[in-house]
């Protein structure tokens, strides 16, 4: 089958065609013909910094976590699924599990969904990731009808569908962003937008919260900006983040006596520990979005799997507006 490979990680790094035979089918699992696959930060980190990361895969490796596709073979055990089916979900690029840089990959059938009917399958591969992380961060964190939430990067990948989500579970929803096209963003999905370059903390909290603070900050862009999600986090506030990698002072999380949740999505994958949440999670986003309430942003660029590396060094610039997907 026709693949994308790394020979190497780091400045080295260079995606290389190569013919790979195709995955035997395992117990569990199913054989997806992938017909689009997105690129995410962390795809994009295991490039970088390969084995300085604990989850990257061994050389040669095919990277790529998110893809859609279709199903061509049913190993043994698997139920709720057929050969046709049109899936889609994050289940390789890591570790010792193929990734979705090729025409054909093995998945755990614990992993993936019926894609959304009302999607295409470039709009498909572009939420597994994302989706799950949202819809982790903002189920631990007790999103629930008329709670005011602020997320932090509204129109970041994780952010533009936090927000949707939000929206959809009834919270009254705020996102931060930078310049008039993220607010554009956040604004289309019917959030109140707040121009974190123009408005200070104490400003926004006490325009639309009175002083009082969200109860919800769900923080997307993490690490150094922390503090300043504590700083417009109310009494006894729930904040989750993706980021938090760092050292940090916690006085300000313990004198409001807030509640910190940490989402690292990955870990069912690395662990093989309760898989099918996210197969779960991936099912609920697909009703959701066939209700008309989750659809992904795609960044305006198109790329082939011949133009991988041109679809990482996109999303590393920082040009690209939406999810960066390779159609195969």
């Amino acid at each position: 089958m026709k693949s994308m490979i790394l020979n190497a990680y780091g400045d080295a790094a260079k995606f290389e065609r190569a013919n790979l035979p195709l995955p035997p089918v395992k117990p569990g699992h199913v054989l997806v013909r992938v017909a689009a696959a997105s690129v995410n930060t962390v795809d994009t980190m295991i490039r970088q910094m390969g084995k300085d990361l604990p989850f990257s895969p061994d050389l040669p490796a095919v990277l790529g976590m998110d893809f859609a596709g279709t199903i061509t073979q049913i190993g043994e055990g698997v139920t709720g699924f057929a050969v046709g089916d049109e899936v889609y979900g994050c289940a390789g690029g890591l570790a010792d599990l193929q990734g979705a840089l090729a025409e054909y990959m093995l998945a755990d059938a614990r992993l993936i969904a019926r894609k959304p009917k009302s999607l295409s399958m470039r709009e498909a591969a572009a939420i597994p990731l994302v989706g799950i992380t949202a819809y982790e961060g903002l189920e631990r964190a007790g999103i629930a009808r008329d709670k005011k939430i602020l997320i932090q990067g509204g129109a970041g990948g994780v952010g533009h569908v936090a927000v949707q989500l939000a929206r959809h579970f009834g919270a009254e929803v705020y996102a931060t962003g930078g310049g008039d096209r993220q607010i554009a963003v956040i604004e289309g999905f019917g959030a109140t937008a707040i121009d974190f370059k123009a408005d200070r903390i104490e400003d926004y909290v006490a325009r639309h919260t009175g002083g009082a603070g969200f109860e919800i900050v769900f923080d997307t862009v993490g690490g150094a900006n922390l503090p300043n999600s504590f700083e417009a986090a109310a009494l006894n506030a729930q904040v989750a983040t993706t980021v938090s990698l760092l050292e940090l002072d916690l006085s300000p999380v313990h004198v409001k006596g807030l509640s910190l949740h940490v989402v690292f999505m990955l870990i069912p994958m690395l662990h093989d520990l309760q898989r099918q949440n996210h197969g779960n999670i991936l099912a609920r986003l697909a009703e959701i979005a066939d209700s008309g309430a989750l659809r992904p942003v795609l960044d305006e660029t198109t790329f082939r799997l011949e133009d991988v590396g041109a679809a990482y060094d996109r999303l590393t610039s920082g040009k690209a507006i939406g999810k960066v997907v390779v159609e195969m």
